[in-house]
């Protein structure tokens, strides 16, 4: 998936069908001259349906379709004849969907599994006809309801990416790199700074046919809590991980420090971000030699707070443990 094709975010104004008028008809036929009322109900108005699709990963199918309009309910006829409903109108999207009503940002609900539908906007309800208000008294009632209105509403449609592992680290952390080698996923990589700017999604083959799917989202900066940098726009994309894996370089000039501003980035945007479990990776570890790297570990093993393990993408160093451990950790959170 390109760049340009990854839509995370679109307002999209929808309007649910008008309920159908009941019918005010009275019974005429041969040798049947007063009858009485007859007159069906309206048809329901079409609702306005979200739909969770596990094939989808994006919303950009939505970016030049902003508009979503349901059918209006028939109108009842003679002989008790409801009028039929109108067809429901369904929009697709993909699991992890937050839909917020654009106008109060409140969050109405959450698509996040296959198949699921949920209601944005409910179709008006058709009017009754007159068959239904003939008593002792009024024998003949010769006015039926009209439909009512249906719903007009504006809901802004948000992803968060599910995912089982998120990648977070500094910009030219080798986020990207790792990606394209453990997946068959193909973003872009460069040599500087914020080569990504969407989020890019790999599945990982893992053994016996198993698998789980990566996150990449683009490089967080000291700040990007406060908005600072890109990747501030995209941390939701990682709310919903189970895992998130800490790519921190080798050369960097403090392995620790940069580690604990990434976590603190997190915990600023959202605390509970810190009850993930949490592996680090020190990356371009092939520029280590076996003496640098045992210094480098008497520090980690002192430091740092969390499991890490050295590996390198390029070098085809320690990918193997580190699926394993990725593994381990998933199959520990699911059961």
């Amino acid at each position: 998936m390109t760049e340009g094709n990854f839509v995370d975010y679109v307002k999209i104004h929808v309007a649910s069908g008008k309920g159908g008028q009941g019918s005010a008809h009275l019974r005429r036929e041969k040798y049947i001259t007063k009858g009485g009322p007859d007159g069906g109900d309206g048809g329901r108005g079409g609702h306005i349906i979200l739909k969770g699709n596990k094939n989808l990963w994006t919303l950009f199918h939505l970016k030049f379709k902003r508009h979503a309009r349901a059918e209006h309910g028939s109108h009842g006829s003679k002989q008790r004849s409801s009028g039929a409903d109108g067809a429901d109108q369904y929009i697709e999207v993909p699991l992890g969907t937050v839909v917020r009503d654009t106008e109060t940002e409140e969050i109405l609900f959450e698509i996040t599994d296959d198949e699921e539908e949920r209601i944005v906007a409910q179709g008006g309800k058709g009017g009754l006809g007159n068959w239904n208000f003939k008593s002792s008294t009024n024998q003949t009632p010769r006015y039926a309801q009209p439909g009512i209105d249906g719903q007009e509403v504006d809901v802004t449609l948000e992803l968060k990416i599910l995912a089982d592992v998120g990648l977070v680290g500094f910009p030219n952390a080798g986020k990207s790199t790792l990606l394209s080698v453990i997946t068959a996923a193909k973003p872009k990589i460069a040599d500087y700074e914020f080569t990504t700017l969407k989020p890019n999604l790999g599945i990982v083959d893992y053994r016996e046919f198993k698998t789980f799917v990566v996150a990449d989202i683009p490089g967080i900066i000291e700040g990007a809590a406060e908005g600072k940098g890109i990747g501030h726009r995209f941390l939701r994309h990682i709310e919903r991980n189970s895992t998130l894996l800490f790519l921190v370089p080798a050369d960097a000039p403090d392995i620790v420090k940069q580690y604990e501003i990434l976590l603190d980035e997190l915990r600023r945007y959202n605390p509970e971000m810190l009850d993930k479990d949490r592996l680090i990776a020190i990356s371009k570890s092939d520029m280590l030699d076996e003496e640098l790297k045992a210094e480098l570990k008497v520090i980690l093993d002192k430091d740092l707070k969390a499991p890490y393990l050295f590996i390198s993408s390029v070098a085809q160093q320690g990918l193997m443990e580190l699926k394993d451990k990725l593994w381990e950790m998933l199959n520990t959170e699911a059961s």
